[in-house]
């Protein structure tokens, strides 16, 4: 009899052992911790700590509740003017509404999916009003385009109630597919040629004007110096005339016999030889005589 009581007394302390570790789960931080009868929500647990269900009737479910990032595959995408380009970007999530969520997509997965076809189809709708130059430009306003993309996916997300919070969409990276990107290269290294000879014949168009402009000051100020020279010849001799008309007048001999010995000095220059009259006055007076 003891042994059979100890058996039952054992069998029963197993049986309450699992029955309390089918009863009890524990919800973690960032956890929802849903319980399901009968495959269908009965209460959702969001605060850390130990909680019970019922065992064998009652299962339990975990979503995340901390945020995610989905990093969508990298897709083509044809810009306004039919240029393809491929778009890689990321989308970050959470769920905020657990009932909804397992109503609508029950797996994370599934939810990723459907966000990445929001978020294709956006990218693909707002890329197609824009010209590839535009995208690429470095003044592109591309935070707008993020932010339009966002409200898009997000709005998506709440009409179709999927019970999840859309909180950032954003493009990492633009590219060209392989066989486009040479082409662009040479366009690009043939408007950065067209932009380099536009500067240059600035700059050659500037040094003529330099050069222009110095050399006519140059002879503008050559011209006044030759003016200005020419005046103060003029004033000189103006001057010199007024001191021979001074001299002449206050002793008119002197005045004529210096004139004559300066003839003297121009005539002889050279040692011409000239025939003079001896009675001549300019012979005369280089003879010494009166």
């Amino acid at each position: 009899m003891n042994t059979r009581k100890w058996i039952l007394t054992g069998a029963g302390a197993l049986l309450l052992i699992i029955l309390l570790s089918g009863s009890m789960f524990v919800v973690g931080e960032g956890q929802y911790k849903v319980v399901l009868k009968f495959g269908e929500a009965t209460r959702i647990h969001q605060s850390p700590g130990i909680h019970f269900k019922i065992p064998f009737i009652e299962s339990v479910r975990t979503l995340p509740k901390y945020q995610r990032i989905y990093d969508s595959q990298p897709t083509t995408i044809l810009t306004k003017d039919k240029k393809p380009i491929i778009v890689d970007n990321y989308s970050v999530w959470r769920i905020d509404d657990p009932h909804r969520f397992l109503r609508s997509l029950q797996t994370v997965s599934a939810a990723e999916g459907r966000i990445g076809d929001a978020v294709y189809n956006a990218v693909r709708r707002k890329l197609s009003e824009i010209e590839y130059g535009s995208i690429i430009s470095e003044t592109t306003s591309r935070g707008d385009i993020n932010d339009e993309i966002t409200q898009i996916v997000r709005d998506v997300a709440e009409n179709q109630s999927y019970g999840i919070e859309i909180i950032d969409v954003r493009i990492k990276k633009t590219d060209l597919p392989e066989e486009n990107k040479q082409s662009v290269y040479n366009r690009m290294i043939s408007d950065r040629q067209s932009i380099a000879a536009g500067y240059l014949s600035e700059g050659d168009e500037q040094s003529r004007k330099v050069t222009s402009n110095a050399d006519r000051q140059a002879q503008e100020l050559i011209a006044q110096a030759e003016a200005d020279a020419k005046k103060i010849v003029a004033e000189g001799e103006k001057e010199a005339a007024r001191i021979y008309n001074e001299a002449y007048g206050k002793d008119p001999k002197f005045y004529k016999l210096y004139r004559t010995l300066q003839s003297y000095t121009t005539t002889f220059k050279g040692e011409p030889v000239i025939m003079l009259p001896a009675d001549s006055p300019y012979t005369r007076i280089l003879l010494g005589e009166r």
